[in-house]
């Protein structure tokens, strides 16, 4: 039975992940092979199939997420994310700093990877909440809330954006009603979710060897409008061409602006603007700028084979006939397929830790519910990544980052970080079902 097998294929992935601490590419390759065979393909025809779907996957993703890389490494070492981050703090002032530091997070998220815009942003939470008088948590945990939630929700970043990829999902539409559904998730799980604790149990001990943030002088760091304009060129292009696509899908400028919106295009311009308004407008040569690049993307390279294992699996499970048989014993059921697909992202995620490798096999599972119930695309790309993001717990790194940098006891962590990406996915659900209503 192919649902069996599928079943087998993902207890397997549990084994090798969870168990054997197996690599998640090897062990995506290894259970998309094994998977292939017992649907009753040749060995031949299962790795055929495995190098057709990660080859599909990654030639579609490929620029897309170095060059999203790129533009992050960038902002990093231009010092533009300092300056967004210093001077949305300085606006709104002691009282507000709250919601600036959520601002913050959520703008810098959007251009930086969540690795590394934790990196960079927690170490300015230490400062702004010393500064301020202010228990840490109460300033790291909207930053991280915000973060999170963009890495999971919003392209360019990878999970959301090989999702789309499994789903034939239009990116720019993505963003724009992920960044909707983002807005109430990140407010929930960040400044209203830090009220429920009392002041004594938002303090922490910031660990000495951890807090060591690059020093940006004055001069050193590019202004706020160049620094925001920069990192949100992408969002921009891409909202443009998706609201001319809802709004206006017979205008003559639709192609033009379809070319500037498609993702790629939208991130190497974005790069290419930076390459001058982070570095050479402020006096720094090109070849110095360029040592940026390299650091980029072997940041991202294994995160790209993890997406590419995943496409992998996604094909198998096509290639063997096992989506027909999907679509066939949905036929006739009440259950919404947001919130099947959301549930299964959800379990993959408690159960194996990687966001990425639970957002795109819950994709492959879930992707022929897209042509039997017409149901929206880029909702189910939504749905997908809320799941994904659901209670981490010890079998994911995100934990053991966050515990780390605050300092916190396992205890601590689950009743903090655990609990408020729980939020930010049950938040996420709510938002696609009720968007689903009126799309």
């Amino acid at each position: 039975m192919p649902i069996i097998i599928i079943c087998v294929g993902v207890a397997l992935l549990l084994l090798l992940m969870i168990v054997l601490k197996v690599n998640a590419f090897i062990s995506l390759i290894l259970v998309s092979i094994a998977v292939g065979i017992m649907e009753g393909m040749s060995p031949i025809a299962a790795i055929t199939s495995v190098k057709t779907g990660l080859g599909g996957t990654l030639g579609s993703l490929a620029m897309v997420l170095g060059f999203g890389a790129i533009l992050g490494k960038l902002m990093a070492d231009s010092g533009g994310a300092h300056r967004i981050a210093l001077t949305l703090i300085n606006k709104f002032g002691k009282k507000r700093v709250q919601w600036a530091a959520v601002l913050t997070g959520f703008i810098v998220g959007i251009a930086l990877f969540y690795e590394v815009g934790f990196v960079i942003l927690i170490p300015l939470a230490f400062t702004i909440a010393i500064e301020a008088g202010l228990p840490i948590l109460y300033i790291g945990m909207p930053v991280v809330a915000a973060l999170i939630t963009v890495h999971g929700f919003l392209p360019p970043h990878p999970g959301p954006t090989a999702i789309a990829t499994v789903f034939h999902a239009n990116l720019g539409k993505t963003l724009l009603y992920g960044i909707i559904l983002a807005i109430p998730a990140v407010i929930a799980g960040g400044p209203l979710f830090t009220k429920f604790f009392k002041e004594k149990d938002l303090q922490a001990e910031i660990p000495k060897a951890l807090f060591n943030p690059k020093k940006f002088t004055e001069e050193e760091m590019p202004s706020f409008s160049t620094s925001l304009i920069t990192a949100i060129i992408p969002v921009i292009l891409m909202s443009i061409q998706a609201l001319v696509e809802i709004f206006f899908p017979k205008s003559s400028i639709l192609s033009t602006v379809t070319f500037f919106g498609e993702p790629s295009i939208a991130l190497l311009l974005s790069v290419i603007i930076a390459f001058f308004t982070l570095g050479i407008f402020r006096g720094k040569k090109l070849q110095e700028v360029m040592r940026s690049v390299p650091s980029a993307i072997s940041s991202i390279s294994m995160i790209i084979l993890i997406i590419g294992g995943g496409g992998a699996l996604k094909q198998v499970i096509i290639d063997s006939g096992v989506d027909k048989y999907i679509a066939h014993i949905m036929q006739g059921s009440t259950l919404s397929p947001l919130l099947l697909t959301w549930l299964i992202a959800a379990i993959l995620r408690v159960s194996l830790g990687s966001a990425t490798v639970a957002g795109l096999t819950a994709a492959g599972i879930s992707a022929p519910l897209i042509g039997l119930t017409h149901v929206s695309p880029e909702l189910m790309v939504l749905a997908t990544g809320a799941g994904s993001i659901t209670f981490s717990h010890v079998n994911d790194a995100g934990f053991w980052i966050y515990k780390e940098y605050f300092n916190l006891s396992i205890g601590k962590t689950i009743k903090t970080w655990s609990i408020m990406v729980t939020i930010l996915s049950l938040v996420g659900l709510a938002g696609v079902l009720i968007l689903n209503l009126f799309i």
